[in-house]
């Protein structure tokens, strides 16, 4: 296992349970079982805060904890392209990612295809959320 992934998973200051949310969704991969619940405050279209708990192995872990450090302060619409330009991120396609999601292409590659579902399991999570 790559350290990075045990490096960005370790950084848990998202994991947390937010009371006031305006949004909020549970998603569960049927492959393996993970479990995550993302809560999320949303005013005037952007994202102002995500809490998140999982019960998940480490793969699905590091990606919640770098989406939940990079999606705040984002307008939806933002959010919305960007989950969709990270599914393709598996499949050899040529995207060009702003900057402030570069970090993802450590998590979302080649390399980690195998994991595919359990890195994808947040992002589909906050989407799910941002539906209701």
């Amino acid at each position: 296992m790559d350290l990075k992934i045990l490096e960005i998973a370790s950084r848990t200051e998202n994991n947390k349970v937010i009371q006031n949310f305006t949004h909020k969704s549970k998603h569960k991969n049927p492959l393996c079982g993970d479990e995550m619940e993302i809560s999320l405050i949303i005013k005037n279209d952007v994202i102002k805060d995500m809490g998140y708990q999982c019960k998940s192995c480490v793969y699905c872990q590091a990606s919640v904890s770098l989406l939940s450090r990079k999606i705040k302060e984002k307008k939806v619409n933002e959010i919305k392209t960007f989950i969709s330009d990270g599914e393709k991120l598996f499949d050899n396609v040529k995207i060009s990612l702003e900057k402030h999601w570069k970090d993802f292409k450590k998590l979302f590659n080649e390399k980690n295809l195998a994991r595919k579902e359990c890195l994808l399991l947040p992002l589909r999570t906050v989407l799910k959320a941002l539906k209701i």
